[in-house]
């Protein structure tokens, strides 16, 4: 049995970050995006890497006058702390692509899709918080019901999601069971990596996951498949950091592990699932491309080895 290598990104430009970063204070990071977005592709047809794209559906949106008749949904996530509604965000929103690059991303979709071996999943509509205090699995099914109507106005209809901030339990997979959804991007499972509302993680939880990019303090994060709850879950293995220059000199380490686990994995048929966001490549876009293609040269000297496919 081969392993496998998996790569899904989770594309939601300043729907992502909303709550808890300005665009002035993350402008060089969301105004790359679209630079990013076509690298990464140009790199993955280059090198015949299949990658799943989860894409908050709110970026699918031409225009503002679009985007508002979309958030005027009834039943809207009642989140006991506001800020992180999208809905209430939107308004703000500017009139389209050219004007609002940070919310709309209809031209930046067109192209994933048209590129080979590129699948869209679902980011949710709105980049919406399962677990945090005021919500209910009802509003999270208008929600989702939301991002399938708007897709597959492409012509997608999205099998998979990524859940934003990893946020899930049992009665949101069933949402998403009845909303044809087939497979989910799970959490490692290490205590570190256990789903929970942001609002109520601790820092120290935080701490040890930065550690754990560097040390192995949770194993060797190779990952097998699983059916739950009548979905597949393919768990999470490693977010790739974007490149810290504070923090250079603890790269090859970085870089060391991760080959390593992509190794393990091969050699027992498992799974190794690697992440991130395409804004956290917008600032150091070079430096961080060097290290993903550094990991793809990797896989493909796994791959020609015949223990790793794609």
């Amino acid at each position: 049995m081969n392993g496998t290598f998996v790569i899904s990104l989770d594309f939601e430009i300043h729907w992502g970050v909303s709550d808890h970063r300005t665009i002035d204070s993350y402008r060089e990071n969301l105004e790359n995006v679209p630079v990013v977005v076509q690298r990464l592709l140009k790199l993955f047809e280059e090198q015949k890497i299949h990658c799943t794209w989860a894409t908050v559906g709110m970026l699918f949106c031409r225009d503002k006058q679009e985007l508002l008749s979309w958030v005027g949904l009834d039943q809207q996530p009642s989140y006991t702390n506001m800020g992180l509604s999208n809905y209430k965000i939107a308004p703000t929103a500017g009139q389209n692509e050219q004007d609002d690059p940070f919310h709309y991303g209809s031209s930046l979709i067109r192209k994933i899709i048209q590129t080979p071996g590129q699948e869209m999943a679902t980011h949710t509509f709105s980049h919406y918080y399962c677990l945090e205090p005021g919500q209910t699995p009802t509003q999270f099914g208008y929600d989702l019901q939301a991002a399938k109507k708007i897709t597959e106005r492409e012509n997608i209809s999205p099998l998979s999601i990524v859940f934003p901030r990893n946020q899930y339990n049992d009665e949101y997979l069933g949402q998403c069971k009845r909303n044809g959804i087939l497979c989910y991007r799970g959490n490692y499972p290490s205590w570190i990596y256990r789903a929970e509302a942001k609002s109520s993680e601790s820092s120290w939880k935080r701490l040890w996951r930065f550690l754990d990019t560097y040390w192995r303090f949770s194993g060797r994060r190779y990952v097998y498949a699983e059916k739950k709850n009548g979905m597949v879950n393919v768990p999470a293995s490693c977010f790739l950091r974007p490149y810290k220059k504070k923090l250079s000199f603890l790269e090859p380490q970085r870089l060391r592990r991760i080959k390593k686990e992509m190794e393990a994995a091969a050699k027992k048929g498992a799974i190794y699932h690697l992440w991130w966001h395409p804004h956290n490549f917008g600032k150091d876009i070079d430096k961080n491309l060097e290290n993903l293609q550094q990991i793809l040269d990797h896989f493909n000297k796994l791959a020609a080895n015949i223990i790793c496919v794609r």
